[in-house]
C-alpha cells in the first residue's frame, strides 16, 4: 500500500504520553509547560488493548517496525506489559523505545525480557555544565549514562541522538563525538527542526549537516556508508580507523519527504501523517465507538495512508510559509 506520493507505509510511532520529566527547550520548554501545565488525564490516552489494536492494523497494512515515544514513555505504567503486547503480532519485527535515559537502569531488563529491540536515548551534551541547562531541570549527566549502560547490559541495541542547535549546545559536538567513539554506541547528530510552535525554531539556530560533518572529520577522519534500509532517515558515515559510526538527521537541509514511510499516533490517540502536521484524524473516537469491527478500523487507516501527500520539508526548503504544527510531546521524534 503507497500514499499518493508512491511512499509505502512500514512504520509506526506511537505516543504512549505527553509528560516529561525534563523541559528541554526545544521540546518542552519549562517557560511554557510550567507545573501549571495540564497533562492529559488517563482516560484521554490510548489504553494498552487501543494501542495494541491499531498496531494489529498496521501490521496487516505493511508496518514492520514500531517506536514507542512520548512525552518520556517510561513514565508510562507498565511499558514492558505493552512491548510484550506487541511482540505477538504477525508482521513487526523490530519494537523501538525513544527515552531521555534515567528511568532505563530500573526498567531496561523487563523491557528487553518484554521483547524490547532497541534504545533510541535523547542526549544533548556531555558535559554537565551544558546538559543540566539543556534539560531544564538541573539534572546532571551521570544517571543518563547509568540507563546508557543498564540498556546495553541488558542486551539492548542504543542509539544516542542529539539535537545540535547554535547557541544551546553546538560546543558539545566534538566532545560527545569522542566520548561515544569506539563504545559500540552509535551517535546520530539531529538538525535543529521547528517541530511543533512553541520552540522559536529559527534557521539561523540551525548547525548544518555539512558543518557538524565538517567539524567532526576535521579531528576524526570520516567516510560515507550505504543506508541500512530504504527511507532511513540518517545519513551514515564510517569513521576511517574503524572505530564505529556517525549519523546525521538532516530533515533542514536535505528534506527525505520522498522516502518517508511513517505513521505517527499522538498521546491523545489522534493519526498523523507527518512529524509536521497540523491536522490529525481521531483513532481514538473511532475506536471507542460501539462495534467497530477490526476490518473498519484497517480500512480507515488504508483510506487516510492511500490520500497522504504530507511533505512538508519540501515545502519549507521551497519556501512555503511556515504553519500551525502538533507539539513534539504529543507526537514523539
Amino acid at each position: 500500500m503507497v500514499d499518493k506520493l508512491n511512499r509505502p507505509l512500514k512504520d509506526l510511532r506511537i505516543s504512549v504520553i505527553d509528560q516529561c520529566n525534563f523541559r528541554c527547550s526545544y521540546c518542552m520548554p519549562k517557560e511554557l509547560f510550567g507545573a501549571d501545565h495540564v497533562f492529559l488525564p488517563e482516560s484521554e490516552l490510548l489504553s494498552f488493548d487501543e494501542i495494541t489494536r491499531v498496531a494489529r492494523s498496521f501490521a496487516s497494512l505493511g508496518v514492520e517496525k514500531i517506536r514507542i515515544t512520548g512525552g518520556e514513555p517510561l513514565l508510562r505504567k507498565n511499558l514492558p506489559e505493552l512491548i510484550q503486547r506487541l511482540t505477538y503480532i504477525e508482521g513487526i519485527r523490530d519494537i523501538a523505545l525513544t527515552t531521555n535515559g534515567i528511568f532505563l537502569p530500573k526498567q531496561a531488563e523487563a523491557l528487553k525480557e518484554a521483547g524490547l529491540n532497541r534504545i533510541n536515548l535523547s542526549l544533548d551534551a556531555i558535559e554537565d555544565r551544558v546538559f543540566r541547562e539543556v534539560n531544564g531541570r538541573g539534572v546532571k549527566i551521570s544517571p543518563v549514562l547509568k540507563g546508557i549502560e543498564a540498556a546495553r547490559n541488558s542486551g539492548l541495541t542504543v542509539k544516542v541522538n542529539m539535537v545540535v542547535k547554535k547557541g544551546m549546545n553546538e560546543d558539545q559536538l566534538l566532545p560527545m563525538a569522542r566520548y561515544f567513539k569506539g563504545g559500540g554506541v552509535v551517535l546520530r547528530f539531529i538538525e535543529f527542526m521547528d517541530v511543533g510552535n512553541s520552540n522559536g525554531w529559527d534557521l539561523d539556530h540551525v548547525l548544518t549537516k555539512k558543518q557538524i560533518l565538517n567539524s567532526i572529520h576535521n579531528e576524526m577522519p570520516l567516510v560515507p556508508a550505504e543506508p541500512n534500509y530504504y527511507g532511513e532517515v540518517a545519513d551514515r558515515y564510517y569513521y576511517e580507523d574503524g572505530e564505529g559510526e556517525i549519523g546525521i538527521i538532516s530533515s533542514v537541509t536535505d528534506s527525505f519527504c520522498s522516502t518517508c514511510t511513517r505513521a505517527r499516533i499522538s498521546a491523545d490517540g489522534m493519526l498523523y501523517h507527518c512529524l509536521f502536521a497540523s491536522d490529525g484524524y481521531s483513532i481514538k473516537n473511532l475506536l471507542r465507538k460501539d462495534a467497530l469491527s477490526d476490518e473498519a478500523l484497517t480500512g480507515v487507516i488504508r483510506k487516510k495512508w492511500s490520500h497522504r501527500n504530507d511533505r512538508y520539508s519540501d515545502e519549507r526548503k521551497d519556501g512555503v510559509p511556515a504553519k500551525k504544527k502538533i507539539e513534539m510531546s504529543y507526537i514523539g521524534g
